[in-house]
């Protein structure tokens, strides 16, 4: 470690600024000459008010953090300079440091030498030289920071949960557990998502149904709990700690206080519809129906498209047969408000529609599979009874080819892996072994069995006689070109551990179609506040650090809402997120970071460019006085509207002109030339 000090300096009518450079092990020190720049900084600088300049090995640590404490007190520091990584890692971590030593935590910077510096550059001298304009910008713009207090808001105990999924109802049962209440909202007419389809799960073969079911009823009899099905959510307002959400509940056309799901009006109804959702399209439901038997709530819905009476205005069997009376076609639905401290979305993923791979004849080639359909297919309450057959329902295939990354992996379709495919295909290979005597091809790009359990259930299959073929299926086709393919389905393929293209004849094709973001995955991040990546999943604050919270205080995310996972994973995040809502709750208020944007009525014309830029609804407008408020509750500083201000009537605390500017300067070394501010009395 190299210390720069400039003790000569005792002037109190200027500040006293500390600058500590890091190394970051390697990170920094192996482009940047650390000991030069700081060097540097504790000569050049001085007349700027730099008193001490030092580096050291790892500033985050806690002897770098106790180096910062004892010059503050021991030099009587009024400023704090660190250089090191971006401040989204760290500026707490040195603020808090700061803070210790007896200082306003806003008057630290933390300017970024590693990802704006070190990380992009190679010339080792450039890089040095930039890393000190880097610091003599941070220097010019701390002189300009101002000693800020943070917002401290009350927090509801109440929270949302929206989305009925296992991530959902993960959430929701650990917040209730906890004591608190909580209100769980599913669009679809019970709790269970997507994983109250499945037959078995891996690596264990669970029963998904034996797993899920008794959390449904937790949630469906938890005191705690105020389950709205067949609901959305339609408006969002407030804040962290103060939401105030409107929720649609959708008309059942049921009476539920009164219906005691005893199935009657479901066994009358005559009109038979294909089940597109909990069975895929190969089952039939009624027009009035309970999606399955396990279904939290039990009682039915009916489904207005399909109702005889809603179309034709006759039948009304089901209320004819009730037992109960509790049919009510009058209803209506219901707009409720509810006030909530914070909200968990677990909204989870649509399935990758194989029909835009024509090549694969999804749609086209009747015993082409999607994996949902091949789950319905297996599950033992499934249209088939569990029985593994083709789409006459009676034959039993003797070949099944499985194939993997269907529109994952694809610059066509979707980039990313779907992280469960690999494991699917292995789940569905043994299945078909369980329940038919077939031969089983699984084709696959890369084999990714990474987690407890998972390669030793991919040892399993090969031990079952599962045949797998390395290489991208190009088509599946009909079409029989040699002896043998007559009536069957053709997988052409490029074998790249036999380095030859193949044909191969099946019976069944499985599709293991990737995870994609739900179709209305803007709307609902709009909603919310939140941001969408260029993918369509909802974006983390951090995807390490804090991989469940997002950049609006109080909206967490939980499960495929961020992107594809199995279902431990998305279990371990819909308790986590709970976690950090009941770190909130026990604390009864948060404090908020006081970087905000504030609006100087007298400046303030009225013209309303602000008003719609907002990423996060803070600004709301004054039709009597005619200017704009900004809630500082709800702004983030993000300075959209200050740039946008043509008046100049909104300022960023922490963002002032006075500091870019000076942050500029000092970035093109005109402020070594000048004397120090002398600080207003």
């Amino acid at each position: 470690m190299t210390t720069q000090g400039t003790n000569g300096h005792e002037n109190n009518s200027q500040e006293r600024i500390g600058v500590y450079v890091c190394h970051c092990g390697s990170n920094i020190a192996g482009v940047v000459d650390v000991e030069e720049v700081t060097r540097w900084a504790g000569e050049a600088l001085k007349d700027r008010g730099v008193v001490v300049s030092r580096d050291y090995k790892f500033m985050c640590s806690s002897l770098g953090q106790e180096l910062i404490e004892q010059d503050i007190k021991e030099k009587n520091l009024t400023r704090v300079v660190v250089a090191a990584c971006s401040p989204h890692l760290h500026e707490s971590t040195f603020r808090t440091a700061t803070e210790r030593g007896g200082l306003n935590p806003y008057l630290s910077e933390l300017v970024s030498i590693r990802e704006q510096v070190s990380w992009v550059h190679t010339d080792k001298q450039a890089a040095t030289e930039k890393a000190k304009a880097v610091i003599s910008g941070g220097v010019e713009r701390v002189i300009h920071n101002e000693p800020l207090e943070p917002l401290h808001v009350p927090i509801n105990e109440a929270s949302l949960v929206v989305g009925g999924g296992i991530a959902g109802i993960q959430a929701a049962l650990e917040l209730a557990d906890a004591g608190h209440p909580v209100y769980l909202v599913e669009r679809e007419p019970s709790i269970g998502g997507h994983m109250a389809q499945f037959d078995k799960t891996f690596p264990t073969l669970d029963c998904a149904a034996c797993i899920l079911t008794p959390r449904m009823v937790s949630v469906g009899n938890h005191p705690n709990i105020n389950m709205l099905t067949w609901s959305e959510v339609t408006k969002v307002e407030g804040y962290v700690g103060n939401f105030d959400v409107t929720i649609r509940k959708k008309a059942r056309y049921i009476d539920e206080e009164v219906c005691t799901g005893c199935g009657i009006c479901q066994e009358k109804c005559p009109k038979k519809v294909i089940d597109e959702v909990y069975e895929a399209g190969l089952g039939y439901r009624k027009a009035v129906y309970t999606p399955f038997p396990q279904a939290v709530p039990k009682y039915p819905v009916i489904d207005e498209e399909n109702c005889i009476y809603f179309q034709r205005g006759t039948c009304k069997a089901c209320e004819k047969f009730c037992p109960t009376e509790a049919i009510d076609f009058e209803q209506e639905d219901k707009y409720l408000n509810v006030k909530v401290g914070n909200i968990v979305l677990a909204t989870g993923y649509d399935l990758f529609d194989p029909r835009r791979i024509t090549q694969y004849g999804y749609g086209r080639l009747a015993n082409v599979f999607t994996s949902l359909e091949f789950e319905r297919l297996t599950n033992a309450a499934g249209p088939t009874n569990g029985k593994v057959v083709l789409r006459d329902g009676v034959s039993e295939p003797k070949a099944v080819g499985i194939i993997h990354c269907v529109g994952s992996r694809d610059r066509n379709y979707n980039n990313y892996c779907s992280v469960i495919c690999c494991m699917q295909g292995l789940k569905f290979a043994h299945l078909v072994k369980e329940r038919t005597d077939a031969t089983v091809y699984n084709f696959y790009i890369d084999m990714r069995t990474a987690a407890k359990a998972y390669d030793e259930f991919y040892q399993r299959v090969l031990e079952e006689g599962t045949l797998f073929v390395r290489g991208k299926v190009a088509e599946v086709t009909d079409a029989a070109r040699l002896p043998g393919e007559e009536g069957k389905l053709i997988i052409q393929v490029e074998d790249t551990l036999a380095g030859k293209q193949r044909r191969i004849p099946v019976d069944m094709v499985v599709l293991s179609a990737a995870l994609e973001p739900r179709h209305d995955a803007n709307e609902v991040a709009k909603l919310f506040g939140i941001s969408c990546s260029s993918d369509g999943w909802a974006i983390e604050k951090h995807p390490k650090l804090d991989p469940v919270a997002t950049m609006t205080e109080g909206v967490f995310i939980a499960g495929c809402v961020s992107g594809p996972k199995d279902i431990p994973a998305t279990v371990s995040q819909g308790a986590a997120a709970s976690a950090r809502v009941l770190g909130r709750i026990e604390q009864g208020e948060i404090a908020l970071e006081p970087v905000r944007a504030s609006v100087i009525e007298e400046r303030c014309s009225g013209c309303r460019i602000c008003n719609d830029l907002c990423p996060f609804n803070a600004i709301l407008f004054h039709e009597d006085k005619m200017v704009t408020e900004i809630n500082p509750a709800l702004c983030q500083g993000c300075g959209t509207c200050v740039a946008a201000c043509p008046a100049g009537a909104i300022t960023g605390t922490g963002f002032s002109n006075e500091q870019v500017l000076a942050q500029i300067e000092g970035l093109l070394l005109q402020n070594l030339s000048r004397k120090p501010e002398a600080v207003p009395a």
